[in-house]
């Protein structure tokens, strides 16, 4: 893990290049293939760029590829339109394509992991009990943040912007997407913690050395005689 080089980051980011070029060819809508996709086109160079001095562990790289692939296939299908979702759908008896509220639980699952990795490898808050629910609340915000933007697109772009929206008719899809992004958040650190704190140990031991500091900062506060 403390090697630069390692097999599987690699791997998966010729996959998600060679999933990019594909999902590019014959979108339902180019622009909302871009709107969608334009944190792959960003991510992923930054990934590399950075990579020698700021590694990521082996289980921020997976969820990453798979949240690509699934902003790829919502910008070449557009959301309303996945051909997947629109089996559920019709399996189901549902009464809109959900793969919508599947993108937004993935956009709280996933940068819950990494805001844990920035925030545990940048800042004291390793062991510290702040550090999930600080993760949920960046992510949340985040949220809503994406929320103001396809805002925008709307009042920018007008009907234009609709596949990028995908409300598909619902008047609270907006509340939807977020509490969406907090369950997917949620459930990352409650189901995710132990295995990334393993990879972080194992990326490098200090963490592991700063986590035992915080922890040991954290019950010795409350023995600590009170100011008069």
């Amino acid at each position: 893990m403390t090697a630069v080089r390692r097999p599987l980051p690699v791997l998966l980011a010729w996959a998600v290049a060679a999933a990019l070029a594909l999902s590019a060819w014959g979108p339902r809508d180019r622009t909302t293939w871009f709107l969608e996709t334009v944190w792959v086109l960003v991510g992923l160079p930054l990934i590399v760029l950075t990579w020698r001095r700021f590694p990521l562990t082996d289980l921020l790289c997976a969820l990453l590829a798979v949240h690509a692939l699934v902003l790829m296939v919502g910008g070449h299908y557009t959301y309303a339109q996945v051909p997947l979702g629109d089996w559920v759908r019709d399996t189901f008896g549902l009464d809109r394509n959900p793969y919508d509220r599947f993108g937004h639980l993935m956009q709280g699952f996933v940068p819950a992991v990494l805001v844990r990795e920035l925030l545990s490898r940048t800042s004291p808050l390793r062991g510290s009990r702040w550090l999930a629910p600080l993760t949920v609340c960046a992510c949340l915000a985040f949220s809503a943040v994406f929320e103001m933007l396809e805002w925008a697109a709307a009042v920018i772009g007008g009907q234009a912007a609709d596949a990028f929206l995908a409300t598909q008719g619902d008047v609270w899809d907006t509340q939807w997407d977020m509490f969406c992004a907090l369950i997917g958040a949620t459930a990352s650190v409650l189901v995710l913690s132990r295995a990334h704190d393993r990879q972080l140990d194992r990326l490098s031991p200090s963490y592991s050395d700063a986590a035992s500091t915080a922890a040991e900062r954290t019950s010795t506060a409350g023995t600590r005689p009170r100011l008069r």
